[in-house]
């Protein structure tokens, strides 16, 4: 459910959604200076519960890459973090007010630099927040950065958004953003994990997502993810399924106009259509 929003001042931080920071692209500065004690230590205890529940649920390749965000006490500098994500795979975190357009968000991505939001939650949100914070970014999304594969794959769905926009798909393309980047899973030799950052920085859908007999849950198909809504006040009732971080990438490299076109011709599913 939905929050009352709460008014901060600005000596306690930088108020959400104040494009007035943002340069042409969207970017700014971190204003890591305003994070208040309070805030670093939302952040902690954010980070202690999530990643007390993660092993075991979050696939291999994201534990291994969780420890490259360095303070978990804090939140962190992003120059910090760039300094070890760019020897990794040549990407950048820049700072963000908050969610930004498609064309800015997917011309970041085809430069290999991902948006990270720089403020974060409130106590009040500290269980559900409705947009990302630096904590949904920060561990939900950047420590797959590290790995090469999902990294490549990023930087390729940037220049495909850039594509899908002239070709008017965006709207489908967002539904594969969510199905796979947001809420994907993956099945491994010891079992289902998740590895899309809705589900890794939420504790409720962590457990749910991977455990839960209730959703269904498909091998991934393009076709069937781009024709389906989903649900962004609940859990997910239908999650897609790789085998790999490779099968997604191997998956998502074809030419998409062709299939936007014969998806544009048929009915949209519901989330929690049968398969």
């Amino acid at each position: 459910m939905a929050v009352e929003p709460v008014v901060y001042g600005a000596s306690e931080r930088p108020p959400r959604g104040d494009y007035s920071r943002a340069g042409a692209d969207y970017t700014c500065r971190q204003n890591y200076e305003r994070y208040t004690p309070a805030d670093h230590d939302t952040y902690r205890r954010l980070y202690e519960r999530q990643a007390a529940l993660v092993p075991g649920r979050a696939c291999d390749e994201f534990l291994a890459a969780l420890p490259s965000l360095g303070a978990n006490d804090r939140i962190p500098r992003f120059e910090e973090i760039n300094e070890r994500l760019l020897q990794a795979t040549g990407w950048e975190i820049v700072a963000v007010p908050g969610l930004i357009p498609e064309v800015p968000f997917f011309t970041l991505l085809a430069n290999r630099r991902f948006p990270v939001t720089d403020w974060i939650r409130t106590a009040r949100e500290f269980d559900y927040i409705v947009e990302p914070d630096v904590f949904h970014d920060l561990f939900g999304h950047v420590p797959l950065l590290f790995n090469p594969i999902f990294a490549d794959h990023m930087q390729e769905y940037g220049k495909g958004g850039l594509k899908a926009h002239r070709l008017g798909a965006c709207e489908l393309l967002s539904r594969l953003y969510w199905y796979t980047i947001e809420f994907g899973l993956i099945r491994q030799h010891d079992g289902l994990r998740a590895y899309g950052a809705g589900i890794l920085s939420s504790p409720g859908e962590l457990r749910y997502a991977v455990e839960s007999p209730q959703p269904q849950r498909l091998p991934l198909d393009i076709e069937r993810v781009m024709r389906t809504r989903y649900k962004i006040d609940s859990y997910q009732q239908t999650y897609f399924v790789i085998a790999s971080i490779q099968e997604l990438f191997d998956k998502t490299a074809p030419d998409f106009a062709p299939l936007y076109e014969r998806v544009k011709g048929m009915a949209e599913l519901a989330a929690d259509a049968a398969a």
